[in-house]
C-alpha cells in the first residue's frame, strides 16, 4: 500500500512540474505514465487478494 501511495505522489509531482515549467512537457507525460502503471498495479494486487477460502 505504501508503494501505491508513493507512486501516486510521484505521478502528481511530475505532472505538476511538467505542466507548470515551460519546456518540460515530457515530465507531464512521464507523470501520466507512472499514474496509469500504478493504477494497473493496484488493480492487479486488489484482484489477486480476493481469494475465497475453500468450503
Amino acid at each position: 500500500m505504501a508503494l501505491f501511495l508513493l507512486l501516486i505522489i510521484v505521478a502528481i509531482v511530475l505532472g505538476i512540474i511538467g505542466a507548470v515549467v515551460h519546456g518540460l512537457f515530457y515530465l507531464l507525460i512521464a507523470g501520466i505514465v507512472v499514474l496509469v502503471l500504478d493504477l494497473v498495479l493496484g488493480g492487479v494486487r486488489l484482484r489477486r487478494g480476493r481469494r475465497h477460502p475453500p468450503r
